[in-house]
């Protein structure tokens, strides 16, 4: 079968790619990062999914009826029905797939904000966004090296332009790497991701929710909106394009308060029991309500700052995070009511009172904030972990309009042949407000989904493609008709050569050696007793530049295990290995 270009590889990119290839495929993908994964990395809540075997194993009555349902009440009415069937009806099978696939583990089950059963799966010791993306990354990045043939890689590369003939089918991409402007053919499978770091000239923040300019984001500056600016050139139909999602728990540093880019905490710190508290040391809102209610609740209450605070019971449920923004210094822990009392600045009888109230509404199970879940009583005598919040841009349920199929829709309402959406590009799936964690679940469904459609789209036409093209694509159709024959062309790319084995040398540092280098324009960090030069990867890092200025010139091991599988470093940053540590 002919190639099908994948423009952007992310978690619904990789699911498109992985699909195509078991529907028989060939797949091109392009990224306009030196490091694929996207946001889908710095997902830390889970993956939704309704009727899954881990609910099963849990006795948790889940269904995607009840699944829909809650979908809908988020999305405010405004989603399209026939999108939120296919995003909830194929959610348990969405699990059970990167279970048996990939050999995930999403055996932990907890309910977040809007959800009326628990249906949000993570596994037990890392990170669940990063967990499922590496695992798929990896397994393409495999397959490109064993498999040239079908599958090929091209990072770096900016797609500028969607081709299309004089039917209007889009054909193919031009795309720009290495300063140079190529072309490749075939239909093409857009998941670029969401605008919600849109800050250039013609973004799409500023032209659809201008109040909302100046909000730091949680997004990597890659989120510009390019998947929906070239389909919307040729013609393709924007749909809730001014639906930006504010999430009200984005993570403020007390050294960078001021930062533009913040992380997320994670929604999960919530749904394990976390509390919302103003400055006064007083809960001011249902902690599980939809994300613009709690949000909205932060922006009406006027005692800032507004913290979020783990009791032991929470912290415990959901160590690595809190672990995690511990170690990157935006968390704090605190031994004891007392030390938690000084940091609000209040006196340990208002917190105890704080805490009394709560638990008179855990033993009632009735809130007068509408909390109707709760994860036990509070003890002043605990330890807990804290953070201090502020509302972030987050996520843009608007995009491209799609139909079920996830075929681009143009203006007159018509599929654009040979164009298809999945992730955060399309829109209307999520309405107004996106449930905590479906985001990762339309990833790996639409992805799923436009993978389906494509391979369908390409047997169908295939053939026609060709001839329409003519001799524009004599090349690309020789090729097609031999799979022995690799060579590259200028339509084709070349696939991704493996992995460079680590460099091998004697180089020995002391620890205040590696102190000096812990500048942004050198900066070394030690794993696991090697040393590493990170100053050129600094950039591809798809966690942001700070989590690693963070741990410049120190010892980053714990931080980095409690994220990275150990393979990391020899797969994707061999070359920054330049030495050890001196004993």
């Amino acid at each position: 079968m002919a190639q099908t270009i994948v423009v952007g590889g992310g978690l619904a990119g990789l699911s498109a790619a992985h699909t195509l290839l078991e529907r028989g495929g060939n797949v091109l993908l392009l990224d306009k990062q030196g490091f694929m994964g996207g946001n889908s990395t710095k997902a830390t809540s889970g993956i939704n999914g309704a009727g899954t075997q881990s609910q099963q194993d849990l006795g948790i009555p889940d269904n995607s009826k009840i699944f829909f349902d809650d979908t809908k009440k988020s999305a405010r009415d405004l989603a399209r029905d026939d999108l939120i069937r296919v995003l909830t009806g194929r959610s348990g099978d969405a699990v059970n797939w990167l279970q048996d696939k990939f050999g995930l583990d999403l055996s932990k089950v907890s309910r977040l904000g809007g959800h009326t059963h628990p249906r949000t799966h993570r596994g037990d010791a890392q990170f669940p966004g990063m967990v499922i993306t590496y695992a798929q990354m990896e397994r393409l990045e495999d397959l490109a090296v064993s498999n040239p043939e079908r599958v090929k890689i091209i990072k770096k590369a900016r797609v500028s332009k969607l081709l299309k003939d004089e039917s209007g089918a889009v054909i193919g991409v031009d795309y720009v790497h290495g300063g140079k402007t190529e072309s490749a053919y075939g239909p093409v499978i857009l998941a670029t991701g969401g605008y919600a770091a849109d800050f250039t000239e013609d973004s799409l923040i500023k032209k659809y929710r201008p109040e909302l300019w100046d909000l730091p984001t949680t997004n990597g500056d890659h989120c510009t909106g390019d998947g929906q600016k070239l389909a919307m050139a040729v013609g393709a139909s924007g749909i809730d394009l001014e639906k930006v999602q504010v999430h009200p728990t984005g993570l403020v540093d007390p050294k960078e308060p001021d930062a533009k880019v913040k992380f997320l905490a994670a929604e999960a710190l919530r749904g394990v029991g976390g509390l919302l508290l103003d400055s006064k040391g007083q809960r001011f809102v249902d902690e599980l309500q939809h994300r613009d209610y709690v949000t909205g609740k932060m922006w009406e209450n006027k005692n800032h700052p507004i913290r979020l605070v783990l009791n032991g019971p929470a912290s415990k449920d959901i160590e690595w995070h809190c672990k995690h923004y511990v170690g990157r210094g935006l968390m704090k822990r605190f031994e004891g009511g007392d030390a938690l009392a000084k940091e609000f600045g209040i006196s340990p009888a208002a917190l105890k009172k704080t805490f009394e109230d709560y638990n008179q509404i855990v033993r009632a199970k009735k809130d007068p904030f509408g909390k109707k879940f709760f994860q036990g009583e509070w003890k002043y005598d605990d330890y807990f972990n804290v953070s201090i919040m502020t509302p972030v841009l987050h996520y843009t349920m608007g995009g491209l309009e799609i139909d079920a199929e996830s075929r681009v829709i143009d203006k007159s309402g018509k599929p654009i042949p040979g164009l298809f959406a999945a992730g955060e590009v399309a829109g209307g799936v999520h309405g107004a407000n996106r449930l905590g964690g479906s985001s990762l679940l339309g990833c790996v469904v639409f992805g799923r989904v436009s993978g389906d459609s494509a391979a369908a789209y390409l047997l169908q036409t295939t053939s026609a493609i060709v001839q329409k093209a003519g001799g524009r694509l004599g090349a690309l159709a020789g090729q097609l008709a031999s799979s022995s024959s690799p060579a590259a062309s200028p339509t084709t790319a070349v696939a991704t050569p493996a992995a460079p084995v680590g460099k091998t040398t004697s180089g020995a540092y002391t620890m205040e050696e590696v102190a000096k280098h812990n500048k942004k324009d050198d900066i070394w960090v030690v794993v696991d007793g090697q040393v590493l030069d990170v100053t050129t990867f600094l950039p591809d890092h798809p966690g942001g530049e700070k989590a690693i200025l963070l741990y410049a010139g120190r010892d980053a091991t714990e931080e980095f295990n409690m994220l990275h599988d150990p393979k990391v470093i020899p797969r994707y940053a061999p070359e920054a290995v330049i030495g050890k540590v001196k004993p």
